[in-house]
C-alpha cells in the first residue's frame, strides 16, 4: 500500500523571533512569500518575525499573519522541490495555511484575513475577562464534563476548546468559569491544569462577536474547492468542496478545535508519514501522545536532506 504525505501547519504558540529567516535566505520563493505578506499587509512582517520585538510577535493581531507567512513560505518550498501532500490538516489558525496550501484560498487574501481573525478574537473579549487553561493527564471525556458541571455552578462560559491529544485538554471561557473547571478537573484526577498566556479566550461561545465578523470577510472573498482534501478542526472530516471549505473556517471560531480526531482519521485512511510545516514543532509532539508508531518529521529537517525524505516516501 502507498504511503500517503500529510502536511500539518502549526497555529498560535508556535512563534518565535528569527522564524523564517533561514528560509528567506537559503529559498528566493520563500524571500518571495514574505515580501508578498509585507505587500499585502502595508507593514514588514518579515522584519517582525526576524527580529522582533518578541512583545510585539505575541499579540494575536501579528502572532497569526506571522506564523502564517512562515508556513506557508515553507510549503512553497517544498512544492518547488516536488514535495506534495495528498493530505493537509492545520491547527487553528494552520487551518488557512492548509487551504492556501491546497489551493482554496489565495495568498494574500488569507494573510490579510488571519490579521483580521486576530484583532477580531483579540476584541471580541474585554482584556482580563477571558482565560484559558491546559487540561494534563484527564480523558478528554472528563474535561469536557468538568467544563459542563462548571459552566452549570458558576453560570459562566467554559468549555473544551482544543482536544489536543488523549492526555491534553485546552478548556477556554470566562476567568472565573475557568478557574471552576480546572479546580473540577484537578478533583477528578488531572495532573495538572496550566492557565495558557494567552490574550483571548479562544474556541468558546465568546468568539461568536468575532465570528460574525470574520464570517462577513470570508463570505467575500474567492474560495476554490481543494486540490488536496483538507482534516477541517470544527468536524475532524475531509473535506474538498469550496462552500463547506468556508463553512468550516467561520464554525471554527466558536468551534472546538478536533485535533485527535483529526489525525486519527488521517491516520485511518492508511500508511502515512506526517511533516510539520511552519515554525515549531508542537504538532509533531502531539502525534506522539495521539499515536506512537506514526513518524512525523519537521520541515526543517525534510530541507535539509530532502533526498532521503522522497525515497523512504516512495518506498
Amino acid at each position: 500500500m502507498d504511503t500517503k504525505l500529510v502536511f500539518l501547519f502549526p497555529g498560535q504558540g508556535s512563534q518565535s523571533v528569527g522564524m523564517g529567516r533561514d528560509l528567506a535566505e537559503g529559498f528566493p520563493v520563500a524571500r518571495r512569500t514574505f515580501e508578498e505578506a509585507d505587500d499585502a499587509l502595508g507593514f514588514a512582517l518579515s522584519k517582525l518575525c526576524f527580529e522582533g520585538p518578541e512583545e510585539l510577535l505575541k499579540l494575536t493581531e501579528f502572532t497569526q499573519p506571522s506564523i502564517f507567512t512562515v508556513s506557508v513560505a515553507a510549503q512553497r518550498v517544498l512544492a518547488e522541490r516536488g514535495i506534495m501532500p495528498d493530505y493537509v490538516a492545520g491547527h487553528s489558525l494552520g487551518e488557512y495555511s492548509a487551504d492556501v496550501a491546497s489551493g482554496v484560498l489565495s495568498f494574500a487574501d488569507a494573510v490579510k484575513t488571519v490579521r483580521s481573525r486576530g484583532r477580531f478574537m483579540q476584541e471580541a473579549v474585554p482584556a482580563g475577562e477571558g482565560a484559558m487553561a491546559a487540561v494534563l493527564g484527564l480523558s478528554s471525556e472528563d474535561a469536557a464534563k468538568a467544563c459542563a458541571d462548571a459552566a452549570r455552578e458558576s453560570g459562566g462560559v467554559v468549555s473544551a476548546a482544543n482536544f489536543n491529544s488523549p492526555e491534553q485538554t485546552v478548556i477556554s471561557g470566562a476567568v472565573s468559569a475557568v478557574e471552576r473547571a480546572g479546580a473540577l478537573a484537578k478533583e477528578r484526577g488531572a495532573k495538572r491544569v496550566v492557565p495558557l498566556p494567552v490574550s483571548a479566550p479562544f474556541h468558546c461561545a465568546l468568539m461568536q462577536p468575532a465570528q460574525d465578523r470574520l464570517a462577513e470577510v470570508l463570505r467575500g472573498l474567492d474560495f476554490a474547492n481543494a486540490k488536496f482534501p483538507v482534516a477541517v478542526n470544527v468536524d475532524a472530516t475531509l473535506l474538498t468542496d469550496a462552500a463547506d471549505l468556508r463553512d468550516a473556517l467561520i464554525r471554527q471560531v466558536t468551534g472546538s478545535v478536533r485535533w485527535v480526531e483529526s489525525m486519527r482519521l488521517l491516520i485511518n485512511h492508511g500508511p502515512a508519514r506526517f511533516v510539520e510545516v511552519g515554525p515549531g514543532k508542537v504538532l509533531c509532539g502531539l502525534m506522539r501522545q495521539i499515536d506512537r508508531t506514526q513518524t512525523c518529521v519537521h520541515v526543517d529537517d525534510v530541507l535539509r536532506d530532502d533526498s532521503t525524505f522522497l525515497r523512504a516516501q516512495s518506498a
